[in-house]
Order: structure tokens, then sequence, then C-alpha cells
């Protein structure tokens, strides 16, 4: 019989286990705390995005509401509520182009 207080050695995939088991542990803390510390650089820098150079006024048509508005390099394109787009000249600002999004029945 053996005795209890005597200490056993353990098996070599237990120890290899126990050892796998502590490093990935440490590569788990380590990443997280690379993962808070780039959200927390990230959300408190100062920086604001450039800003989209926008026509100084658009003249609309009688009666149409602006819903929504996108910038190209060569034009801009105004959705009305009436379900038109208003496609102007970015340089001249004239109206270059309608198109009608209503569906024929």
């Amino acid at each position: 019989m053996t005795d209890p207080s005597e200490p056993v050695e353990e098996p070599a995939n237990l120890r290899f286990l126990r050892r796998l088991v502590t490093v990935l542990t440490a590569v788990m803390i380590g990443g997280l705390l690379v993962i808070v510390s780039l959200i927390v650089i990230r959300f408190s820098s100062d920086r604001t995005p450039a800003a989209i150079p926008l026509p100084d006024h658009i003249t609309l048509p009688d009666g149409t509401r602006a819903e929504a508005f996108t910038v190209t390099a060569d034009w801009y394109a105004v959705i009305t509520g009436d379900e038109r787009v208003l496609i102007y000249d970015r340089a001249s600002g004239d109206l270059r182009k309608t198109i009608d999004l209503r569906t024929t029945e």
C-alpha cells in the first residue's frame, strides 16, 4: 500500500493540460485588455469626421419637400416627399434631371 503523505507524481499529459489552460487564460486576458484599450482610444479621440461640402442653397420646385439628400463628385440628388429624385449639377446648381419614382398601375 502507498503512504498518503507521500507526494504523487502527476502524469505528463495532465501537466501539459494544466500549462495549456494557464497559457490560454493569460492570452484571453491579454486580448480582452487590448480590445478594451482600443475601444477607449477610439471613443475618446476628439477627431470629428470631415464635413462634406454642401451647397449653400438648393432651389426646389414649388410644393416639394426634401426627404433625403446625397452627394457625389459631380452632382447631388434630393429625394422629395412626392416620390421624385431631383438631380442637380454640383458646379452650377442647375437641375439636371428629374426621376419619377411613382409606379404606374
